[in-house]
C-alpha cells in the first residue's frame, strides 16, 4: 500500500504568503496609479498653458500684425525714409522638432558666409514670447526664397514672411541726421512693450528714428486664423487691424542737406544751418557719411569692421558729438560779454604791438599777425580777428564771468529739443578744472579761452545755435528737427529754452554786427575774398582751431605738418543782417584757416537759401578754395 505523507498543509503559512503577495500587488498598483495621477496632474496643471496652446495651434493660430512704420519727409514733402516690401525668414522655436538640425539645414540652403553663421545662430536663440517668431534674416533674395519653398516640408516652424522694410533713398547724405532702424536685440526686448511690438523685428537705433520711435512705430494688431495639420492657413476667423505709425515732417531741406554734403567733398567736418526765427534745423551734415541701409537688415562683419577701423570715423556724428575749439568764431560773443559786464564800450581801443603780456609775466601771448594791428577798437577787432584785444578783454573779465556769459549763449550745454545723442561739449570753469584735474585755474588759461582755445570745446550744432541767438539779438529759440508729427505742427514754445540775452543798450547789437559784416566786406576783413559779389548783407566770423599747441617762439607752418595735425577751419555766419533768415556754422577738420576753406562753404549755403534756392556752382567753389588757400592770413 502506498505511504501517506508525514506532513499536512499549513494553512497559516499559506495565508501569510498570500497576504504578502497581495500587499505587494496593491503597492505596485498604488505606485503605478500615483505615477499616472502625477503625470496627469503635471500635464493638466503645470503644463496646461503649453499643451493648451499647442492643441489650439493645431487648429487656430493667433498671428501678430506689425504696423507700418511712419514715413519721414523733409520740409518740402520730399520722402527721406520709406518702407519697401521685402521677405523675411522667421522661426518659431516651439514648432521646431530639432533646432540644431533646422539651423544646419538653413545655413546649407541659404549658403551663408562663415562670418554670418554665428549671428544667425544667436538670432535663433534670442528670447521671445512663446510661439512668437524670431527674425533670422531680412531681405531674402529670389533664389533663397525658392530654395526654402522647395524644402518647406523639411522645415517645420520656419516661415518666409512678406513685410515692409525701411529704406533711405539718400542714405549717406541723411545718415547722421535721420539715423537708422535695426533689429531688436535681447537687451531691448527686456524693456519693450511686448504687446505693442508683437511681430515687429525693427526699432529706431539712432537719430530721428530713435528719438521719435514711439510716434513712428504705431500699434501692432492681430488676426486669428484656422490652420490644418501642416500649419497652413485655411481661413481667417477674426482680425484687429494694426495702427500705423505717424508720418514725420522734418525741418530739414533735402536740397540744402545735399548741398552741404557735396560742399564738404569728402573732407572730415560738419555743416549746420538753422532758421533763427523758428529754430528749424535746415541742414545738419557730418562727413564722411555711411550707407545707413546696411544697418537695417544687419551689416555684415567685414563691412562693419571696415567702418570701425576707418581713420575718418564715418560712424561718428561730428555735427552733434564732435568737440572742437571754437577759435576766433567766439569773438563777437566775447565782445558782447565785455559790453554786458562793462569791461569795454564799443569805442574802447587798445594798441596792439603783436602780443599781450600778463602783469609781471614775461611770456608773450601772440596775435596771429606777428607785427600787430596797431590801434584796434571793438569793431575792427572782430573784422581783423585781433587776438590781443581779446587777450586783454578775457583778462579783465576773468574766467568766472566768461563762463557765465558764454553759458548764456548755450556753450557747454545741450541746446536742441529733439536731436538724439547731442553732446554738451565743454565750457571750462574754475570749478570744472578743480574737479577734473584737482588744480587751480591759472590766468594764462583765461587768455586761451579768450581766443577760443585751451579747454573750451563746442559742437557744430552748438555754434550754429549760438549764432542763431546772436542773429535774433539775444532772443532764444530752441533748435529742433521735427516740424510736424502726424500732420500736427510741433509746439512753438519748447521746454527748457534758455532765457533771452538782454543788453543795456540795444545799439550794441548793431555795433557787433557791423564788425561781423566787415569780416566779409571790409578792406581788412579776414574773409573779404568770400564777400566779393554778395547780393545781401551778411555777418560772419572766421576761426582757426589749433590741433596742438605751439611753443613760445614757434610759428605755424602747415606745409611742414602731417595733414591730421593741421589747424581746423571754422566759420559762422548769418544773413541778411537786417532780417536774418539763416545761421550757419562750418567746421572743416585740418583744412587750415577758417577765412578761406570754411568761409566759402558758409557763403554757398547762405546763397542757396536766400537766392531762391539757387544751387551754387560746386566746381567754381572748389577752384576758389584752391586759389584762396594761400590767400588772406588770419583766423
Amino acid at each position: 500500500m502506498p505511504q501517506r505523507p508525514d506532513t499536512l498543509k499549513n494553512p497559516g503559512q499559506e495565508l501569510r504568503i498570500f497576504r504578502v503577495r497581495a500587499l505587494l500587488a496593491v503597492l505596485v498598483v498604488v505606485i503605478l496609479t500615483g505615477l499616472l495621477t502625477g503625470r496627469l496632474a503635471y500635464l493638466q496643471i503645470v503644463q496646461h498653458d503649453l499643451y493648451s496652446t499647442r492643441s489650439e495651434k493645431n487648429r487656430v493660430r493667433v498671428e501678430p500684425l506689425p504696423p507700418n512704420r511712419g514715413l519721414i519727409y523733409d520740409r518740402n514733402g520730399v520722402l527721406l525714409a520709406e518702407n519697401r516690401p521685402t521677405y523675411n525668414l522667421t522661426l518659431v522655436r516651439e514648432r521646431v522638432d530639432s533646432l540644431e538640425e533646422t539651423l544646419t539645414l538653413l545655413v546649407e540652403l541659404l549658403d551663408l558666409p562663415q562670418d554670418d553663421i554665428e549671428a544667425f545662430n544667436v538670432r535663433s536663440r534670442q528670447r521671445q514670447r512663446p510661439f512668437q517668431p524670431a527674425l533670422l534674416m531680412s531681405d531674402l533674395s529670389e533664389d533663397q526664397i525658392a530654395r526654402l519653398a522647395v524644402n518647406r516640408h523639411r522645415l517645420p516652424g520656419v516661415e518666409v514672411e512678406a513685410q515692409l522694410l525701411r529704406y533711405y533713398p539718400d542714405a549717406e547724405v541723411m545718415a547722421h541726421a535721420l539715423g537708422y532702424v535695426g533689429r531688436i536685440n535681447a537687451e531691448e526686448l527686456k524693456t519693450l512693450d511686448t504687446g505693442r511690438y508683437a511681430g515687429t523685428h525693427f526699432i529706431g537705433k539712432t537719430g530721428v528714428e530713435r528719438f521719435y520711435e514711439e510716434e513712428l512705430h504705431g500699434q501692432a494688431g492681430l488676426r486669428k486664423v484656422e490652420t490644418n495639420a501642416r500649419g497652413r492657413v485655411l481661413r481667417e476667423l477674426g482680425r484687429t487691424d494694426p495702427v500705423p505709425g505717424k508720418n514725420l515732417t522734418l525741418t530739414l531741406d533735402k536740397s540744402m542737406q545735399a548741398l552741404a554734403y557735396e560742399l564738404m567733398d569728402g573732407r572730415r567736418g560738419s555743416i549746420v544751418a538753422i532758421a533763427p526765427a523758428t529754430g528749424e534745423i535746415l541742414a545738419m551734415v557730418s562727413t564722411p557719411g555711411f550707407d545707413s541701409n546696411q544697418f537695417v537688415t544687419g551689416i555684415d562683419v567685414a563691412s562693419y569692421r571696415g567702418l570701425q577701423e576707418d581713420l575718418d570715423l564715418p560712424l561718428f556724428n561730428r555735427a552733434i558729438r564732435g568737440h572742437y575749439p571754437p577759435g576766433s568764431t567766439i569773438k563777437p560773443f566775447l565782445a558782447l560779454a565785455g559790453l554786458i559786464e562793462g569791461a569795454i564800450t564799443p569805442n574802447s581801443t587798445i594798441n596792439d604791438p603783436g602780443f599781450y603780456q600778463l602783469p609781471n609775466d614775461s611770456r608773450r601771448y601772440r596775435n596771429w599777425l606777428r607785427w600787430g594791428h596797431g590801434r584796434v577798437d571793438m569793431e575792427r577787432s572782430i573784422a581783423v580777428s585781433n587776438n590781443t584785444y581779446y587777450y586783454s578783454l578775457a583778462h579783465d573779465l576773468g574766467i568766472d564771468k566768461l563762463h557765465e556769459q558764454m553759458s548764456n549763449f548755450g556753450f557747454g550745454q545741450r541746446v536742441a529739443h529733439d536731436v538724439q545723442g547731442e553732446s554738451a561739449a565743454l565750457m571750462p570753469s574754475r570749478d570744472w578744472k578743480r574737479a577734473r584735474f584737482n588744480q587751480p585755474w591759472y590766468p594764462g588759461e583765461t587768455l586761451s579761452v579768450g581766443i577760443g582755445q585751451g579747454y573750451w570745446q563746442v559742437t557744430p550744432l552748438q555754434l550754429a545755435s549760438a549764432t542763431a541767438a546772436l542773429a535774433n539779438q539775444g532772443r532764444w529759440v530752441k533748435p529742433r528737427i521735427a516740424m510736424e508729427i502726424g500732420g500736427e505742427p510741433l509746439a512753438r514754445d519748447l521746454p527748457d529754452t534758455l532765457p533771452d540775452i538782454q543788453l543795456d543798450n540795444e545799439a550794441w547789437w548793431d555795433r557787433v554786427f557791423s564788425g561781423m559784416e566787415k569780416v566779409l566786406t571790409g578792406h581788412e576783413g579776414t574773409a573779404r575774398r568770400t564777400g566779393v559779389g554778395l547780393e545781401y548783407r551778411m555777418g560772419g566770423k572766421s576761426g582757426t582751431a589749433q590741433v596742438f599747441s605751439l611753443g613760445q617762439d614757434q610759428r605755424y607752418n602747415a606745409a611742414e605738418l602731417e595733414e591730421r595735425l593741421r589747424d581746423h577751419a571754422l566759420f559762422m555766419a548769418f544773413a541778411p543782417l537786417e532780417d536774418p533768415q539763416i545761421a550757419v556754422s562750418v567746421i572743416v577738420e585740418n583744412a587750415g584757416g577758417g577765412s578761406t576753406h570754411a568761409a566759402h562753404l558758409a557763403r554757398a549755403m547762405t546763397d542757396a537759401w536766400l537766392l531762391d534756392n539757387e544751387a551754387p556752382d560746386i566746381d567754381e567753389i572748389k577752384e576758389e578754395l584752391e586759389a584762396d588757400t594761400a590767400g588772406v592770413e588770419g583766423n
